[in-house]
């Protein structure tokens, strides 16, 4: 992509069947058009392209494991590096988060996961509070797996984090291969969301705050 060739985005994006929190967000800037649409209550079905292999697999892994519907298309300036491209999307699945969840009321609003795979554990805990924030305790031995920077990923749970609306903390407790540590990090990120989305039967539709909204 050269700069200046970007279009604006004129067709929403849709998630599968029908019924669900549903949301569209479509983000235009000088570096990216980038389009999401989600179903909190879906199956984890994806169909996901953002340009770079290694984030489609674990965006993959996010759809899947939260059992939240994904669609997203991303353009960007991969060219100069894949920075925007990474930060933008999580931008905008952030906000389709927030925009499904609206008023937060009814749901678990906590989840927490610790994934383990081969070597390597990681723990992921998150409050859908409305007011974000990221503990980011991960470390990489290697500075890029394949062609992408492992530092561009502290941005995108960074962006997901502030643009959702969610408490979100992730901490690696050991681990060396960096695939499997990054890969635990959405894993744990998406099983921690499937239980904070989730409507708690119980709360019958109030909200999950003493102070009456979120």
């Amino acid at each position: 992509m050269k700069k200046g060739s970007l279009k604006p985005v004129t067709q929403e994006l849709v998630t599968p069947g029908s019924g669900g929190r549903r949301a569209f967000v479509a983000r235009m800037t000088k570096e990216t058009r980038i389009a999401a649409a989600i179903n909190l209550d879906g199956t984890g079905q994806y169909d996901i392209k953002t340009g770079i292999g290694f984030l489609d697999h674990m965006l993959e892994q996010l759809s899947r494991h939260s059992l939240i519907d994904i669609t997203l298309r991303a353009e960007g300036d991969l060219h100069i590096d894949y920075h925007h491209t990474t930060e933008d999307s999580g931008i905008v699945l952030g906000e389709c988060l927030a925009k499904a969840l609206g008023n937060r009321a009814g749901i678990r609003r906590y989840g927490s996961a610790t994934i383990p795979m081969d070597e390597t554990l990681t723990g992921v805990a998150l409050d859908a509070s409305n007011r974000p924030y990221l503990i980011w305790k991960v470390n990489f031995s290697k500075p890029k797996l394949g062609t992408m920077d492992t530092e561009l990923f502290k941005e995108w749970f960074q962006a997901l984090a502030q643009n959702a609306g969610i408490c979100l903390h992730i901490e690696n407790l050991y681990g060396d291969n960096s695939h499997h540590i990054v890969e635990t990090c959405f894993k744990g990120t998406a099983r921690a969301l499937r239980q904070a989305v989730t409507p708690d039967e119980r709360l019958d539709g109030a909200s999950p705050s003493s102070k009456g909204s979120l």
